[in-house]
C-alpha cells in the first residue's frame, strides 16, 4: 500500500552534464499515515462535526446524558467520515505515483495521455507541464547529441586537410625535392599557406567554443561607424589582388556613432567583406549605412555568384559551405558566418541576409545609434 508519495520531478539541461532527472517515486510504505490528510479535509470535518453538533443539541435537547449521546455519535461520525477520506486519498495517491511512473518510464507517448480524476484537476495541469517539459528536453539532448557528434566530424575533417596537407609537402622535400630549385620554395610557400589556414581555423574554433559557452566578454561603447568602416576597408584593398572588384561604401551621414563592441563588430565586417570579396569575380562591393527608428541599419551587398534559395536556411550552420568546390580554391574555415551570427545576436540584433542565384548576396544588421 502507497501511503506516502515524493515527487521530485524536473528537467534540467546543463551544458556540463546533460542528464535529465524525472520524478523518482518513493514508496514509504515501512511508514504510517502522514499527511494522508490536508488542511482543507480537517478544516471540512471539523465544520460539519459544528453543524451537527448545535442540529442535534437543538433536536435532542442539552441535558448531560444528550451531550454524551451527541459526542458519540459525532465520535463515530467523524471516524466513517475519516476512513472514507482515507480510502479515496490512498487513490488519489496511488494513481499519481502510477502516472509520474508512467512518465519516469516513458510509457506515454501523448501530453493527452497525462490523465487524474476529476478532483486532482490542478495537479494533472502541472503533471502535463511536466510530461512537456520533460519531452521537450528530451528533444534537445538528441538533438545536441547529434549536433556535437556532426561539429566533431567536422572538425576532425577541417583540421586533417591542412595537416596532411602540410606532412605531404615536408615529406616530398625529404625525399629529395628540397634540391630541387624549381619546387623547393614552391612546396614551402604552400606549406605556410595551410599553416595559415590552420591557424585561422584554430583561432576561430575557440571564438566560437567561447562565444557558444557564455565566455564571450563584450566591450562596448559608442564610435563613429563611418570612420570605422573606412579604416576595415583600407586594410581589406590588398586582400582583393588582381580581381577586377571595387569596394565602395555610402553613408548617411558622416558623423553618426553606433554603440557596440568594437573589435567584435571588426570581426563581422571582415567576415562579411572578406566572403564578398571571396565569392566574386568582379563588379562592386557596397556598404551602406541608413537610419531606421533609432538604429543604423548597416548592409554590406556583393555582385558575387550569390545563393540559392536551398541554401539560405543552412548558412550560418557550422562549417557548411554553399559551394564546396569553390570553398576549397578560396580558403576559409567555415565557421565565418556562425561567428557573424552570434556577435550581431550578442549585440540585441538579428543578421539578415537577401540574396539571388547568379545576382549576388546583401547582408545586413542593425546598432544602435547614440541620440
Amino acid at each position: 500500500m502507497v501511503t506516502q508519495t515524493t515527487l521530485l520531478g524536473y528537467g534540467r539541461l546543463n551544458s556540463s552534464k546533460r542528464n535529465l532527472k524525472l520524478g523518482n517515486v518513493t514508496n514509504m510504505s515501512n511508514k504510517k499515515h502522514i499527511h494522508i490528510f490536508s488542511n482543507t479535509y480537517l478544516r471540512e470535518v471539523l465544520g460539519v462535526n459544528l453543524f451537527l453538533l448545535i442540529f442535534l443539541s437543538l433536536v435532542f435537547g442539552t441535558s448531560f446524558s444528550n451531550i454524551v449521546l451527541l459526542v458519540f455519535i459525532l465520535f463515530v461520525f467523524t471516524i466513517i467520515l475519516l476512513y472514507l477520506l482515507g480510502i479515496k486519498r490512498e487513490r488519489e495517491i496511488v494513481e499519481i505515483a502510477s502516472l509520474i511512473e508512467a512518465i519516469k518510464n516513458k510509457n506515454l507517448t501523448s501530453v493527452e495521455n497525462t490523465k487524474l480524476n476529476n478532483g486532482l484537476i490542478k495537479l494533472e495541469v502541472k503533471l502535463k507541464e511536466l510530461f512537456k517539459k520533460n519531452q521537450e528536453d528530451l528533444a534537445n539532448i538528441k538533438m545536441l547529441a547529434q549536433s556535437r557528434t556532426d561539429f566533431l566530424g567536422n572538425v576532425s575533417h577541417e583540421l586533417r586537410t591542412p595537416i596532411f596537407t602540410i606532412q605531404g609537402f615536408l615529406e616530398t622535400l625529404l625525399n629529395g625535392a628540397i634540391d630541387d630549385p624549381n619546387v623547393n620554395k614552391r612546396f614551402l610557400k604552400k606549406a605556410i599557406k595551410h599553416t595559415h589556414n590552420l591557424d585561422a581555423l584554430l583561432n576561430d574554433l575557440i571564438d566560437i567554443s567561447m562565444i557558444e559557452s557564455g565566455q564571450m566578454r563584450m566591450q562596448p561603447n559608442y564610435f563613429n561607424i563611418s570612420e570605422f568602416i573606412d579604416s576595415i576597408v583600407e586594410e581589406l584593398e590588398s586582400f582583393i589582388g588582381e580581381k577586377k572588384i571595387k569596394i565602395k561604401t555610402k553613408f548617411y551621414n558622416n558623423k553618426i556613432q553606433v554603440f557596440g563592441d568594437k573589435e567584435k563588430i571588426k570581426q563581422v565586417f571582415v567576415n562579411l567583406i572578406r566572403n564578398a570579396i571571396k565569392y566574386s569575380d568582379n563588379g562592386t562591393i557596397l556598404i551602406r549605412t541608413n537610419e531606421v527608428d533609432e538604429k543604423i541599419i548597416i548592409s554590406i551587398q556583393d555582385s558575387g555568384l550569390g545563393i540559392s534559395d536551398a541554401d539560405l536556411p543552412r548558412i550560418f550552420e557550422r562549417f557548411y559551405r554553399v559551394d564546396k568546390a569553390r570553398s576549397k580554391d578560396v580558403g576559409g574555415t567555415g565557421l565565418g558566418l556562425a561567428i557573424v551570427k552570434h556577435i550581431v545576436e550578442a549585440h540585441g540584433s538579428k543578421i539578415e541576409v537577401k540574396s539571388k542565384l547568379g545576382k549576388g548576396s546583401t547582408f545586413s544588421f542593425l546598432l544602435r545609434k547614440k541620440q
